[in-house]
Formats: structure tokens, sequence, C-alpha cells
């Protein structure tokens, strides 16, 4: 391996860590620091410029400029640190607002809305910047909304909601990592007026994938195929049904769904492959290199040019000219210089969880390859296939379970066989895919040709669903913290480390990193064992929770209802690492924490002059809430989501009267006594 550029991957280090601060430290200073050392670094520059090495102070003051870089790209993307957006000026959410819009990007839509990325360009004829999450109630008066479009509307604006229940999805913070801090919900009716925008490239290239996509619902393949081509060589992937996509998660194969540096590194090889020949005729690496790249980007404009793509393209566009160029580096180099600079063109790509995994796997593929090459090199043709891609899998997989687990908290047993099964005819059936699409596009496609293809892919579907049935090989909801992640990549880079040098310091590195891993996962078990009494919100349901140490107890209006593996359950026992749990109907008193709790139900019995610390009111009791308050005397009013709401805001009234504690898991949340 040559040598790596080990100030690449500190500037990178530098860059992120940054990014990090400001993210979870905001603060204006940083842009003006920056400047001010960028400045020192020049005149640091031009004093020892003619020094054969460099002084200390000019390195730190470099990997001080990189981190305030970092800090600063990254808030310039707040609208706090925006003059002009939306956000900032007050604008009264209770309000209908006249909004000018651009659409930006179609989002997979819901049960009842269509979802849109918009770009603000006025509210009430003032001029604004800033996205939005538009919301377009589906119905029968449907028009067909694009890319570049723009929409007059009429709507309230509206903060997206968080989550009201411990440990569920975050829809707004993941808004937020696409730089969207507000929305709006509205029907077509509410469109004042639609017109046709100044056309951008993302706007065309979604425009082409549109009709490249009617174009193969024209041809011989049957549905649920069509669907896989879309996912597959256009990145749309919304046509394919609930069932297939779990069969694709289930088997360790939802990455050949979504089209990434997977897809994108196939095609780079496999155009690599048919430029050989014209690379011993021109001997011009360079020109060979712009034709790769040329093509790569025209793969990225077919499938939309969404994030995900781009990111890949830029990432192998950096690895063909630097293969052009023949510098002295190695493909980590490159990996680190195209990490760095997508993260200044747009630092918020760090938290998307698409990034994050498809820098891993590229990263530990490239660390790996060598060092399984070393153990056994095979000389066949066909066995040396089998091994790449074997040890492929198993590198790639190394570099993200530990996240994956984390954000999907399951894990697929039989991913090798999945990947054994399928990499060897990607290549196949991407390219077989873009012949396919190009042949329909032109009205030739030839019908043999269109049901060859389609057996291929339904081959594929039939395999992927075997592997998802084999569901004792399927690990599903598994608990995995934060702090373990890091932990385990801790573990994972120590491991290696000490397989390849096998010296003092390695083996030091290991035990430390094992011990790590054994003192967080003590601490999590610790930390969840905690007691808790849960008020869970949900509408027209009333769900309560007891959990002693790792055992919950489930309170539920309906005894014949099973509800631990349904939504807001499932989240929070895996979360907490529950195994043991019960289900037992609601008592009307029970004590936990040493607080006596009276349920209120809706024929809004209670005992008459008894001391009680909560009550909690579900199913809208019809009760005099003074009288029972006097009665009562307790400390706090709990209201679930099973109430009407205007006997809500009465309730919340006459607690404020009396100066008692009231919360509505509504707005407050669920309530949690620790």
């Amino acid at each position: 391996m040559k040598f790596i550029n080990f100030s690449v991957v500190k500037f990178a280090f530098f860059l992120t860590a940054g990014i990090l601060i400001a993210h979870f430290y905001p603060n204006t200073l940083y842009f003006y620091f920056f400047i001010i050392l960028f400045i020192s670094q020049l005149l640091i520059w031009f004093i020892i410029r003619n020094h054969l090495f460099q002084t200390i102070y000019f390195g730190i003051v470099t990997y001080a400029c990189i981190f305030l870089l970092g800090a600063s790209t990254y808030q310039i993307n707040l609208p706090e640190f925006q003059n002009n957006h939306y956000s900032k000026n007050d604008l009264n959410s209770l309000n209908d607002h006249t909004l000018q819009l651009k659409i930006k990007e179609i989002l997979k839509s819901d049960t009842y809305n269509s979802k849109y990325i918009a770009e603000v360009i006025a509210i009430n004829n003032k001029d604004f910047d800033g996205k939005i999450l538009l919301n377009i109630k589906k119905d029968s008066f449907k028009k067909i909304i694009n890319i570049d479009d723009l929409l007059l509307i009429s709507s309230k604006l509206k903060k997206i909601s968080v989550p009201l229940n411990p440990h569920q999805f975050d829809y707004s913070t993941y808004m937020k990592s696409l730089g969207v801090y507000n929305q709006i919900h509205s029907s077509h009716q509410d469109i004042l007026n639609q017109s046709k925008g100044n056309p951008t490239l993302r706007g065309q290239a979604d425009k082409v994938r549109n009709h490249l996509i009617q174009k193969l619902k024209e041809s011989p393949l049957t549905p649920n195929e069509i669907a896989i081509v879309q996912a597959l060589i256009l990145g749309q992937k919304k046509d394919i049904n609930k069932q297939l996509y779990n069969d694709y998660a289930a088997a360790g194969a939802i990455h050949i769904l979504a089209v990434s540096g997977l897809h994108v590194g196939i095609i780079y090889f496999i155009l690599i492959a048919l430029l050989r020949p014209l690379k011993s005729l021109f001997k011009n690496d360079l020109l060979i290199s712009i034709v790769i790249v040329a093509c790569l980007w025209g793969f990225a404009f077919l499938t939309g040019l969404s994030p995900s793509v781009i990111r890949a393209v830029t990432m192998f566009s950096f690895f063909a000219f630097a293969k052009a160029i023949n510098r002295e580096t190695n493909s980590i180099n490159t990996l680190f210089l195209s990490y760095f600079v997508l993260l200044i063109i747009n630092p918020l790509w760090l938290f998307y969880v698409g990034f994050q995994l498809s820098y891993l796997a590229v990263f530990f593929i490239l660390w790996l390859l060598p060092l399984f090459n070393k153990i056994y090199y095979p000389k066949n043709y066909f066995i040396k296939k089998i091994w790449g891609i074997f040890t492929v899998t198993i590198a790639a997989q190394i570099g993200i379970i530990p996240l994956s687990i984390y954000y999907f908290h399951q894990f697929p047993g039989l991913f090798f066989i999945t990947n054994l099964i399928v990499l060897p005819f990607l290549g196949i059936l991407l390219g077989g895919g873009i012949i396919l699409i190009f042949l329909s596009l032109f009205n030739i496609l030839p019908e043999w040709f269109a049901l060859s293809y389609n057996f291929l892919i339904k081959l594929m579907n039939s395999c992927i669903h075997w592997i998802a049935n084999q569901e004792l090989f399927l690990f599903q909801n598994i608990t995995f913290s934060l702090s373990k992640v890091f932990a385990s990549y801790l573990l994972i880079i120590s491991m290696i480390l000490f397989w390849n040098y096998q010296n003092r310091r390695s083996r030091l590195f290991f035990i430390v990193s094992l011990s790590l891993l054994f003192s967080v996962s003590i601490f999590d078990k610790l930390s969840n064992a905690k007691n808790e009494f849960i008020v869970f919100h949900k509408s027209r349901q009333s769900i309560v929770a007891n959990k002693n140490a790792s055992i919950l107890h489930l309170y539920k209006s309906d005894a014949t209802l099973n509800i631990s593996n349904s939504y807001p359950i499932k989240g929070y026992k895996i979360a907490k690492g529950i195994n043991e749990y019960s289900e037992i109907k609601t008592p009307q008193i029970f004590k936990c924490q040493e607080k006596l709790i009276l349920v209120l139900d809706s024929l809004g019995v209670y005992p008459r002059n008894h001391k009680i610390d909560i009550v909690l009111l579900t199913y809208s009791p019809k009760i005099n809430l003074i009288r029972m308050l006097d009665s009562l005397q307790p400390k706090l009013i709990i209201v679930d989501g099973n109430n009407y709401k205007s006997y809500v805001n009465r309730w919340k009234n006459s607690c404020n009267e009396k100066n008692i504690a009231f919360h509505f898991t509504g707005t407050d949340g669920a309530y949690i006594l620790k």
C-alpha cells in the first residue's frame, strides 16, 4: 500500500469536529475567529515561506482554521444565522399567510398527504429565504406538481411536530438535517396559482426520469419488476410494495434498492473495463478519466440528481482523476479528500444516515481488502471472483454493523449469502437495466430482451424472499446505544490493528477497547434498569406502563388488545432492552414510585375524600373537575390522548384556577415519572 497522507485525514477530522461543535453549541463567534485565524495563517506563511521546515505554530493555526471552517460552514446553513430566513420573522402561526413557493424536491407521500420540500420565495408579498415542508391533502381534484413549479398558497405556518412518546423516530430532527424547519398543511383548493418556474438542472433531471418511468410502464415488464428497475436504475422507490421492501430489508439487501455508492462503484468499474481498449489506443489517462466522470454524472442525471447519488458520483470522480494523474497516494487519501470537499459543500450531509454508512463501508473495504488478500489470494479466476465478493461483503459489513444496528435495530445473519447471490449479477442487472431503459425510450425494446430481464429480476426477488423467510437468522429488536456504537468501532479498529501488527501497543489498545465496550454495556444496562411510570400518548387509546428494572407491566383499557409490539410500545421496549412484559386491564387505583394513582375513565366514578397523588383522565369522563379536585386534592392531573379536546381545554382552565399541575400528552408528550 502506498504512503497515506495523514494531513488529509487530519483535515477531515478537524472539519468534522468543527461541524459537530457548531451543531451542539451554535455561536456567532466561530466565523469571526475563522477570519482572524485565516489572516494570521497567511501572515505566518508569508514569514516562514522560505523555511525548509514549518513551525509548530503554523500547524496549530492550520488545524484551528479547518476546525473553525467546519463550524462556520455549518452555521451558514442554520436559519438563525440567515438574515432573511422566514423563521426569524414574526409570522403569526394562527393566521393564514400567502406564500410563494418553488418546489425543490418530491418526497414519499404518506397515507393522507403528498409531501414536497419547497423554497420560500415570498410571504405576504415580502421576500424571504428558506426551505419549508409542504403537505398537500390527497383528494379527487389532484393537480400534478413537479420540481421547479411555482405555487401561490394560502395557509398557516406550523412547526414540524416533535415525537410525543419516548424513543420514537424524530421527524423534525430529520427534516432539520435537510434544512427544513417549518411546514404547511393545505389542499389543492388552497393553491391560488400554479405556474412553471425557471428550469433548474434538478428539475430537468426529474422530468427526464419521470418520462423514463412512464416508458418503463409501457414495457412488457410486470409491476413488481418495474418497481425494482425504477429503484435499481432510476432511484425511485415509491412504487415498491411494502412486503417486497421488507423482504429486501430482512435479507440484508436493502442497499440494492437505494442508488448510492454501490451502484456508482459498479458502473465505475464497468466503465473502466469497457474503456480499457481506448486507453491502449490513446494512451491518455486523463481523457479516459474525463469520459468516465462524464458517464457517471450522466447516470446521476438519470436518477434525478438525488443527494445520495451526487455524493457517490463526486467520490468516484475523485478516484477517477486521482488515478489519471498518478499521484503518489492511495485510495484512502482520495476517499478522505472527497469526504472533506463534500462537507465543505454541504456540512449537513454529515448527519445523513446514507452518507455515514456509505463512507464507512468504502473506508473499511479499502482498509481490509489488502489484509484479506494477504491471508489468501486465489489464482483460479472463478475462485478469485467469489473470494473478492466475499471479502468485499465482509469488509463492508464490518464497517457498518454498529451504525446500522443503532439506526435499524436489526441484523440480517444471512447477509453474506444475499450478497454472494446478488452482487455477481448486479453489474449485469445495472448494465442490462440501462440498456433496457434506453431501448424503451426510443420504442425499440425487443420483447425477448424485456422478458429475459424481467425473468432475472423476478428470480432475484424470489431469492430475496426465500432468504427473508429464514427468520431464525434475522436478529431483530436489538438494543444499541450511541455510546455502544463508538465503543464498538474502537474495538473493531483495535482488532484490525492487532491482527495487522501484533505488537505491544496494538495489544494494549485492544484490551482498553474491549474493557471500554464492557463498561459501556454495563452502564447502559444500569441506566435502563431504572424504574419508570409512563403515560403514553395515543389517540383514541389509553396506554399506561410501569417499568420495574427490565420488566414492563402494560396497563390497557381493552384486555383483549395486544399492544406490546405496536406503536408506541415497540420503540420503547427496544430502547430500554425489555424482553419481559405483561399486559393487564388498567386498574382504577394503583401505586407506582410511591405515588397513589387514580385512573378516571368514562364512568366518572371515584372514591370520595381519598388522598390521591396523581389523577389520570381518560375516555372523556363527564365530571365536575373542581369538585373532584376539592375532594381528592391531587398534586397532578394527567390527560392522555383519549379525550375530547374541548374537555381538555376546560380541565386545563380548572387546574390553573386551583394552581394544580396539568399535563396533556397531546401537547406536553408522554408523562414519565422516574
